[in-house]
């Protein structure tokens, strides 16, 4: 009988890892957290880029209406309109700030034109990066579905094996052994070298004989099951 019962209970652990294993598998399903911060990462880049593309249409719209303002005040300063020495010396003044804006205006373009080139070349990268982090998603999901459906087959197969090996054993005998699964987590020890491995305490003689006869016998030490082969 306790070699019946060292099967089950080998059959049940076997079960239970796999259970284990399952949930494992069946949690890592879905979107991982190396995906999740990828896209986030790659929304980051393309709203900084969105927004220095902004600026840079902003900037160039200033530039051009500087311009605009310059090339007027330079129209009227050199159209001979104007002869009063103070209103020309004004003009001049304004011509000269409209240029000196302008150059303002333009260097300040030029360095958004540039951060925004980064920027594109920083969002290509990203764009890059999700899509060897997604690649690798889905050979890891494809992998973790075809692991999941096999651990369910194996599951299915133990589960008959349960079955056929609680069959022949008895009621009492079954509610002793659940007992002890219950308490300990290994219901039946197994003795080797006159040990129980439950335990590690040696077995008088007189054990070692009763467990040989294959007998239910129980660890006088820690009360399990013994098993010899």
């Amino acid at each position: 009988m306790a070699r019946q019962l060292h099967q089950l209970q080998t059959i049940e652990l076997d079960i239970e890892s796999k259970e284990q294993a399952l949930a494992q598998s069946e949690a890592r399903l879905g979107e991982s957290q190396a995906l999740v911060e990828a896209r986030i990462r790659l929304e980051k880049g393309q709203q900084h880029l969105d927004e220095l593309k902004k600026k840079q249409h902003a900037a160039e719209w200033e530039v051009g209406d500087v311009a605009d303002k310059l090339l007027m005040a330079q129209g009227t300063l050199y159209s001979g309109r104007i002869k009063n020495p103070k209103e020309l010396a004004s003009m001049q003044h304004e011509v000269e700030g409209f240029k000196r804006k302008r150059d303002s205006l333009e260097e300040n373009t030029l360095e958004i034109m540039e951060q925004a080139e980064a920027a594109t070349a920083d969002r290509a990268s990203l764009s890059r990066e999700l899509g060897e982090v997604e690649d690798r998603w889905r050979n890891e999901q494809r992998q973790l579905s075809a692991a999941i459906e096999q651990l369910k087959s194996s599951l299915s197969e133990l589960k008959n094996e349960r079955q056929t090996a609680l069959a022949g054993i008895g009621a009492e005998t079954i509610d002793c052994y659940s007992r002890l699964r219950q308490q300990k987590g290994l219901a039946v020890a197994r003795v080797e070298q006159g040990t129980c491995r439950g335990c590690r305490i040696s077995l008088s003689t007189a054990e070692l004989q009763r467990v040989k006869g294959n007998k239910l016998i129980m660890c006088s030490s820690c009360g399990r099951i013994l098993f010899i082969d």
